[in-house]
């Protein structure tokens, strides 16, 4: 109803299915304050002649600086070294430290990027002055392998971290499975800041109490907000080796700015008839 008599309609996640497009007899403009578009059903927008646009880049910084901030947490123990000092272990403790968690370094680590647009660049940039080493993944399923990517299931077997950034499509949805965990290394661990779906939840649950793979640190889940989820279990989040933030990779204050300003920016050019960033 708010859109009812809208020409240029503003949405984030809010689904915009054909029905509701058919709804709208007015709408000219889809504006996604987003980069991910897969809450709008583009074919009905092409049939209609709506255009709609997404926002571009805005998240270069913040969302590779968020994987980092998951990624240290985990291979240092951040989290359960600070529960141990609350909880007054090191207060107790014989000597100057204690070794109760084992720590990783990333220098020397393999890195596996599953996506190689802007996001996943920024984390191959933040990745090489740590000293990892860097390889990107090809298509799940493709036939043949592009020059400089690594075959999927190879990346999957070989990466000590594996870092999604793709988008959500039929084709990337449960991406990763029990089977791809099963592959992994014992010690991999795990980073999603793309889409919740991309990872088959359930298994990822039983994958983490069995200790099948190191860790695993999300900014995203399939649902949001959750309702109900296999990672919002109490055991795993208290497990220490999982992690989970509120989708809020993206929300730095200057990525918020960024965004506004190329919304705008794409509203314009619409109006002036000269439309860019379009998905349709």
């Amino acid at each position: 109803e708010r859109l009812a008599d809208a020409t240029i309609a503003i949405v984030n996640k809010r689904r915009l299915s054909a029905d509701i497009i058919a709804g709208l007899p007015g709408l000219q403009m889809v504006a996604i304050a987003a980069t991910g578009y897969n809450n709008v059903d583009l074919d009905a927008c092409r049939a209609r002649g709506i255009v709609v646009s997404n926002v571009r880049g805005y998240a270069r910084e913040t969302v590779p600086e968020h994987v980092f901030a998951l990624l240290l947490a985990l291979a240092r123990q951040i989290g359960p070294f600070h529960r141990s000092v609350a909880a007054g272990r090191w207060q107790k403790s014989e000597q100057f430290c204690y070794f109760d968690y084992p720590i990783r370094d990333l220098a020397g680590q393999t890195l596996g990027l599953l996506g190689s647009g802007t996001l996943g660049q920024g984390v191959a940039r933040i990745a090489a002055a740590f000293g990892m080493q860097l390889v990107f993944g090809e298509h799940k399923g493709a036939a043949t392998c592009r020059d400089g990517y690594l075959p999927f299931e190879r990346l999957i077997r070989e990466a000590d971290v594996i870092s999604l950034h793709c988008p959500l499509t039929d084709a990337t949805r449960h991406l990763i499975g029990a089977p791809e965990l099963a592959a992994m290394k014992p010690t991999a661990i795990l980073i999603n800041t793309a889409r919740g779906g991309l990872v088959d939840e359930a298994a990822l649950a039983d994958a983490l109490r069995a200790r099948q793979i190191g860790g695993a640190g999300f900014d995203v889940l399939t649902e949001e907000p959750p309702v109900t989820n296999p990672l919002l279990a109490p055991d795993l989040l208290d497990a220490g080796n999982f992690i989970l933030t509120p989708h809020v990779a993206w929300s730095s204050r200057e990525a918020m700015q960024t965004l506004a300003d190329q919304l705008i920016d794409n509203i314009e050019a619409f109006v002036a008839g000269a439309a860019m960033n379009r998905v349709a």
